[in-house]
């Protein structure tokens, strides 16, 4: 089969304006185009127009199982289930993260679907897209500098500079800037140590994903705490009157933007959040456009429910009116023996003890969406060329004694005609579906300690979690400055239910260890780092970076 790269190249684009006013409605001043096949959308315009209508669509979440170097394919399930709503004559719409310069280069290659169920143009989406993270970055990186340039032209804050919690960012994996020192040499600044994150690990990453709107942006912005005085009291970005130029920064940022997949299904593709350290979902605004403007959005979370999924109902949902309709759990045979204890090798080879044994991992996500949620799930077996018959009768057969509801997805190859089943099961869900018996994991009332045991113990499994003293002191500052009403968003290993990435499947009998916690009050929640998570990646020994080319044509090779 060709690569995916090749299949977005070749593949037959449609004018943005033929997605954008044929498919979707819209109008030449609601939109602005970058090129031939992207544009940025002008959401309050569209809001405007549309203010007296009570139209609301269908939403979809698309999550997996536990992540494994074998993968799991809810991007491409994603696009696939989009496609194939459309050609069931339903009015569809993706809402999507954009990729990370970070993981393109480094292991991923790409993260915009694959085979036959892409979101294209690829190349450019992977790459700088609508420069949405440069300006994300800068935003970040400004506030950091006018933190500096303020002690350096005297202090008046009486910023501590031991206590500045406010990280440059860059949108690389670069683990050299994990801790450094900066301001070294004569009038460069306060030698301090600092530290980087990758820009999906920004505060100003998840308020863009979360701010409903300019001023929304503008008073989440202001919220941000940089960091703490001598006597311990927060300092604001509002103290140092930052706000406004980091919003100027984001204005085009803030709006979504719209591509196409290859079938011509309408993509909202906006914000891009790890799930492993930030809360891992797409844009509020992107979502809620995309229900008003169609029937059905389908929108996918980072990594495992366990991550991308918790945050999406525990956070986003909560910052708005969104429900999911329907959720659909991805997973793969392959990525399901993996769990089994099957080696990565031999993940070819029939190993049916192993898939029996991995599917635990399955069934706990499964029933953690259904019973801590009340959420209505389909399993979607993301189906690869090397599964062979015998592990899809087993596995098959095994969901059927279970009275799980599923179905083979093969998207990859096909393209819609690989989701049609998928498909025709989401619209019975969403047609079946009672939103009022939709529940969170915790309630907001719980104190941030019990708030954070609720997920260990009911989403990971935990039989406890284990603070370090300083942690243990900083819940009580936090909870004096008042903050202990806000949602919780655990950094934590994508490999693992627990802290700890080698125990695979669904591990028992372990203790959550959480090693320090901060509050992201522009984003509206606390963010809880648990053993050995990193905000800043590094790259693998071969990086994808070494693969990626371009040819004297202009036509990029490598991406994948």
């Amino acid at each position: 089969m060709k690569s995916d790269i090749l299949i977005s190249q070749e593949s037959q684009k449609l004018p943005i304006e033929l997605i954008a006013y044929k498919t979707l409605g819209l109008i030449p001043n609601e939109i602005e185009l970058y090129g031939k096949y992207k544009a940025k959308v002008n959401y309050n315009l569209i809001y405007n127009r549309l203010e007296n209508s009570n139209k609301t669509g269908k939403l979809i979440l698309v999550t997996a199982i536990t992540p494994t170097p074998a993968g799991e394919g809810k991007t491409t399930v994603s696009i696939g289930l989009a496609d194939a709503l459309r050609k069931l004559n339903k009015h569809a719409i993706l809402s999507l993260r954009e990729p990370s310069l970070g993981p393109v280069f480094g292991i991923k290659g790409g993260a915009t679907g694959g085979g036959y169920s892409q979101v294209i143009p690829m190349d450019d989406i992977n790459l700088h897209f609508t420069g949405d993270i440069h300006a994300i970055s800068a935003a970040n990186n400004l506030l950091a500098s006018i933190i500096d340039n303020h002690i350096f032209h005297g202090n008046e804050l009486r910023i501590n500079p031991k206590k500045i919690t406010w990280r440059r960012c860059l949108d690389m994996n670069d683990r050299q800037l994990r801790f450094i020192v900066n301001g070294l040499g004569p009038n460069n600044g306060i030698a301090r140590e600092d530290s980087f994150d990758i820009t999906a690990a920004s505060e100003i990453m998840a308020i863009i994903c979360l701010a409903s709107d300019i001023a929304d942006l503008k008073r989440r912005i202001s919220n941000i705490i940089i960091g703490y005085n001598y006597k311990n009291q927060p300092i604001f970005a509002r103290d140092l009157k930052a706000e406004n130029a980091m919003t100027v920064l984001l204005k085009d940022a803030i709006k979504p933007n719209l591509v196409q997949t290859l079938e011509h299904t309408p993509a909202f593709i906006h914000g891009g959040p790890f799930a492993n350290i930030a809360h891992g979902c797409s844009s509020v605004i992107a979502t809620k456009l995309g229900l008003k403007l169609c029937d059905f959005v389908v929108t996918e979370a980072g990594f495992g429910a366990d991550l991308g999924a918790e945050k999406f109902l525990d956070i986003k949902c909560r910052h708005t009116d969104l429900i999911p309709d329907a959720v659909v759990l991805v997973a793969t045979i392959r990525a399901l023996k993996y769990h089994g204890g099957s080696k990565i090798g031999d993940l070819g080879s029939e190993n049916l003890e192993a898939l029996n044994l991995g599917f635990s991992n399955l069934l706990r996500h499964l029933n953690n969406l259904k019973y801590n949620y009340n959420l209505q799930v389909i399993v979607a077996i993301n189906k690869f060329n090397t599964d062979l018959d015998s592990e899809l009768i087993f596995l098959q057969d095994k969901l059927l004694k279970l009275n799980i509801n599923y179905a083979i997805a093969d998207a990859w190859k096909l393209g819609s005609a690989g989701c049609d089943m998928l498909a025709q099961n989401i619209l019975n869900m969403c047609d079946a579906c009672d939103r009022t018996k939709f529940s969170f994991c915790y309630d907001l009332g719980l104190s941030i300690y019990d708030k954070i045991k609720a997920i260990a113990t009911k989403i990971y499994h935990a039989t406890d979690i284990k603070l370090t003293s300083n942690v243990i002191s900083q819940i009580q500052d936090l909870e004096t400055l008042g903050f202990n009403s806000l949602p919780i968003c655990i950094a934590k290993t994508q490999y693992s239910f627990s802290d700890n990435p080698k125990l695979l499947n669904a591990p028992e009998d372990f203790i959550l260890n959480i090693c320090d916690i901060k509050v992201s009050a522009g984003a509206e929640f606390l963010v809880v780092l648990t053993s050995n998570i990193i905000t800043m990646p590094g790259l693998p020994k071969i990086p994808n970076s070494e693969r990626i080319d371009i040819l004297d044509s202009e036509i990029i090779t490598g991406l994948s």
